[in-house]
């Protein structure tokens, strides 16, 4: 599938679709980041979902963490796909609902999740399928879990 976007156009809409996912903007400004009826999540340890399980994670790390923030590292793109690495910090303050251990209860501390994120954008620059990689074992310690 050809993009219509260039490349700096799919970089700066997924540095944007990250920030307003992580700083919890309206719901009509995230959707328009996505194709909301195609998206699909591929995520570690055979994890699936949809643009409304991406956005119920989202809310989960919302409700838990204060202090957000995203950042991109080295970002690649080829046609329609973009390959990245992702950081997203936050204090951990209130329970984890969506933990890869189950719910947790907060630690207190500054949790980084360290990923390595691929895109498939559609022809209109909508992401339409995210493909995750991630240590879970460092932030399972980070969360105070590292025994589960």
């Amino acid at each position: 599938m050809a993009t219509k976007l260039s490349r700096d156009e799919l970089v700066e809409r997924l540095v944007k679709a990250g920030e307003a996912e992580v700083a919890g903007a309206p719901p009509d400004e995230i959707a328009g980041y996505f194709d909301t009826e195609a998206f699909r999540f591929h995520g570690p340890d055979g994890f699936e979902c949809d643009y409304e399980g991406l956005n119920a994670y989202f809310a989960a790390i919302r409700a838990a963490f204060d202090d957000r923030t995203i950042r991109r590292g080295i970002i690649v793109v080829e046609g329609d796909l973009a390959a990245c690495q992702t950081w997203i910090e936050g204090t951990f303050v209130r329970e984890f609902t969506m933990s890869p251990a189950g719910p947790l209860p907060p630690n207190g501390a500054r949790v980084t999740w360290d990923l390595i994120n691929i895109f498939r954008f559609d022809d209109r620059g909508r992401l339409i399928e995210e493909f995750v990689r991630t240590d879970y074992r460092s932030f399972l310690r980070q969360l105070g879990a590292e025994h589960r």
